[in-house]
């Protein structure tokens, strides 16, 4: 997909535009960009736990970790590396397993599954730092200021307007946040001058010396990470902006960044000593007073913006994760009309029940930072495994990939143990959350291959003739003109027993027209094609709908086009077949049958297999109706159920004892 509409603006994601870069600072550097607001906050509450370092040691070495930190792994891994790592102009860690899944490497989809529900937790965990972050500001004024209550009235508006859309807000993210990084450059800036030593911070050895003579530098290196936590968003967001507008819009976006941590640096070892420093956050505190309003006012802005993305975010990943067979279809709308900006009002509701939660529970932004770098360091190790093997697929020297293994699983296990061991104090929030997704998506991919074990698929060939005598069997009733199913049949001859069972055992349905309608899924996400199999000339077709992972499964629309241009190039007639009906140009009727497997004999079934098809029968209700789901209306559909198979499952033979027949 080489042009995209975002917030109004058409430009071609493939090339560098002003457009482009505006849009690329406006939704994809939202998450990193808010980083100032509690990282040195956080980093200063770290020192408490018994480090012996001089004060301005310690505060250099931070920051110099924090910017080798983004360095290292915003810069080069994310910025440099993962953006080539593209599926057809999409990023994001399904859209990389997309690029590996073929490699033979069954456990694959188990990276994908971690890395995605974490990131997911992520998109429940930032929101509600961010927005609480800013909010905290005001306590400069008055240390009574109601901080939940203001946070969860805000995280209710911004879930509430995504059924409408963002696509009017959407055209203010760009310069809101220029002006955000233009602030935090100046800001920082103006400081740097009460104490230019700290400039020493750009030498790495002082993120040595820290890490190396602190007692407490695990615990550092849990406040360092939460820097670059929102590299992974820059990542995912790589298909709505283009690879060259995001590593543009990073350079300045770095540069401000750093700046800021320099001049909040240079603001605390000026003023550590004075009364009532501990408690001021020196985002804020690098502000003259009468900013202090304004400063709050444009941090729940970018807040705001940041919360957006996340929440975008986390809609890109269920719908990606749908058409991978790792989440049940749901209803997926797109209220502004613009193809990137969708919404799925489930997963919109849940998402805010759990942001409600958490703030509740935190209450501080301060407590939520252990779960906030747990859940995104979780997903950076999975896209570190998963470059690994596109680094292998791409056949790039082995040593060169041996290296970047080593210095990234270092990297990232040492952030992991530095988040881990604050599991008890916030961090159980994001492995319950995450791994709660994660047991979701791992049954729902197992499950559907349980049961797809016990579907009977058959050759379609075989019943044509008894097909072809129905139609012509008036003693049946008619059942509809056209008669539509979805199967799920990998191979064009083939079609489950269910839909023979349906058409004729259950109910004998006789129809003028069979449709088999199947999904072929695409590695390239934006692929919206099909093709037409006629199977019994002018009775039997098999409509194959090829896919990309970012195409809504929207059948009812899209096989009303093929029902059009099979009507327009006289293939099947365009007006019905009642005589009363065709006289006044009416169209012919229409019926989906979907069926619903209800069955399988538990004897069959491995005590493995049963938790995970009861997992599975449990997140099935949190997805929509097949026909909802599918995009079909419901007017039109028979939902039927069938056994898994027609086959006797029972291991053991009744054995009959004998037959009275009584003589009337």
């Amino acid at each position: 997909m080489a042009e995209v509409v975002e917030s109004g603006h058409h430009f071609d994601i493939k090339k560098l535009s002003f457009i482009g870069v505006l849009v690329s600072l406006g939704i994809v550097f939202g998450d990193i960009g808010t980083s100032p607001l509690y990282v040195m906050k956080a980093i200063v509450n770290a020192r408490e736990e018994g480090n012996t370092l001089p004060f301005n040691e310690y505060i250099e070495g931070a920051l110099s970790c924090i910017i080798w930190t983004l360095t290292l792994q915003t810069t080069i891994k994310y910025v440099i590396i993962a953006l080539r790592a593209d599926n057809k102009g999409e990023g994001g860690i399904l859209a990389l397993f997309s690029l590996v899944k073929n490699l033979k490497k069954g456990w694959l989809y188990l990276i994908a599954i971690v890395g995605a529900a974490a990131l997911i937790a992520d998109g429940v965990i930032t929101p509600s730092l961010t927005v609480m972050s800013a909010i905290e500001g005001l306590e400069i004024y008055n240390p009574h200021t109601p901080v939940v209550p203001i946070t969860i009235g805000i995280l209710i508006v911004i879930f509430f307007v995504q059924q409408f859309g963002t696509s009017f807000i959407g055209k203010f993210f760009g310069p809101v946040m220029v002006i955000w990084f233009l602030v935090l450059g100046g800001l920082g800036l103006s400081h740097l001058s009460e104490n230019m030593e700290i400039l020493r911070s750009f030498n790495p050895y002082y993120a040595y010396k820290l890490i190396v003579n602190s007692p407490s530098a695990i615990i550092i290196l849990g406040a360092v990470f939460l820097c670059t936590t929102g590299a992974e968003a820059l990542y995912s967001d790589l298909g709505h902006c283009g690879a060259k507008n995001i590593r543009v819009s990073w350079g300045f976006v770095k540069i401000m960044l750093i700046l800021n941590y320099l001049g909040q640096g240079a603001w605390l070892l000026t003023n550590y000593n004075k009364p009532g420093f501990s408690v001021v956050n020196p985002f804020f505190g690098i502000m003259e007073e009468w900013m202090v309003i304004p400063g709050v006012i444009l941090a729940t802005a970018a807040a705001i913006i940041a919360s957006q993305a996340l929440i975008t975010g986390s809609f890109t990943i269920f719908s990606e994760a749908m058409s991978l067979n790792l989440w049940p279809n749901q209803k997926i709308d797109y209220p502004s009309g613009v193809k990137g900006q969708m919404y799925i009002p489930r997963i919109n509701w849940g998402l805010l029940l759990f942001c409600i939660v958490v703030v509740l529970h935190f209450k501080e932004s301060g407590k939520m930072e252990a779960a906030y770098g747990l859940s995104i360091t979780v997903t950076m190790l999975m896209t570190t495994v998963l470059l690994v093997f596109w680094l292998l697929k791409k056949r790039i020297n082995k040593l060169l990939i041996l290296v970047f293994a080593l210095v990234y699983m270092a990297i990232e296990l040492g952030f992991f143990s530095a988040n881990v061991i604050k599991f008890m104090d916030g961090g159980w929030i994001t492995v319950v959350l995450a791994g709660s997704i994660g047991i979701c998506m791992y049954a729902w991919y197992n499950g559907r291959s349980i049961k797809t074990k016990f579907i009977k698929f058959i050759k379609l060939e075989t019943y044509i003739p008894i097909i072809k005598d129905m139609k012509l069997d008036e003693t049946i009733p008619k059942y509809a003109t056209n008669l539509a199913y979805l199967s799920r049949a990998k191979k064009n001859d083939e079609i489950e027993s269910k839909i023979i069972y349906s058409i004729i055992k259950k109910q004998p349905k006789r129809a003028d027209h069979y449709f088999i309608l199947a999904i072929t899924n695409q590695e390239d996400p934006y692929t919206f094609k099909y093709t037409v199999d006629e199977v019994l000339p002018g009775t039997i077709y098999k409509i194959n709908f090829m896919l990309g992972f970012k195409i809504d499964r929207r059948i009812n629309d899209y096989f009303d086009m093929v029902l059009r241009d099979m009507m327009a190039d006289g293939t099947i007639p365009s007006r019905s077949s009642h005589p009363s009906l065709r006289a006044h140009n009416i169209p012919p009727d229409l019926k989906y049958v979907i069926i619903d497997n209800t069955y399988i004999n538990d004897i069959l079934l491995t005590v493995k297999e049963k938790i995970i098809l009861n997992i599975y029968n449990f997140v099935k209700y949190i997805g929509s109706d097949d026909f909802k789901a599918w995009g079909i209306t419901s007017h039109n559909v028979v939902v039927e159920s069938a056994p898994m198979t027609e086959d006797c499952v029972s291991k053991s033979r009744i054995e009959q004892c004998g037959f009275i027949r009584h003589n009337s």
